[in-house]
C-alpha cells in the first residue's frame, strides 16, 4: 500500500510540475526570462521519471497487466493525464487495500 500511496503522490507533483511548465515556457519565448522555465523544466524532468520507475515499480508488485503498465505511462504525456490515473486507479486501488 505505501508504494501506491507514494505514486499517488508522484501523480499529483508530476501533473502539477507538466502544468507550471505550462505556464513557464510563455515566459521564455515570450518575455524572454529563461529563469522559471529551467527550474520548473528541471524539476518536472526529475518527477517525470520518478513516476515512470514507480508505474514499474508498483506495477510488477501489484502484477498490472503490460497494458495497464503502457496506458499509466502514456497518461504522463498528456498534460492532465495523471490527475486522470489517481481518480480512476490508484485511489480506487490504495481505498481497497486499506480495508
Amino acid at each position: 500500500m505505501r508504494l501506491i500511496n507514494q505514486l499517488r503522490i508522484l501523480s499529483w507533483i508530476e501533473g502539477c510540475t507538466y502544468l507550471a511548465f505550462g505556464l513557464t515556457m510563455p515566459l521564455k519565448y515570450i518575455f524572454g526570462m529563461k529563469e522559471p522555465n529551467y527550474y520548473v523544466g528541471m524539476a518536472h524532468g526529475i518527477f517525470f521519471i520518478a513516476y515512470i520507475v514507480w508505474v514499474f515499480i508498483v506495477g510488477f508488485q501489484q502484477k498490472y497487466s503490460l497494458l495497464k503498465i503502457a496506458l499509466f505511462c502514456f497518461a504522463s504525456l498528456i498534460p492532465i493525464g495523471t490527475f486522470w490515473v489517481d481518480a480512476k486507479y490508484l485511489k480506487k486501488e490504495a481505498q481497497n487495500l486499506q480495508s
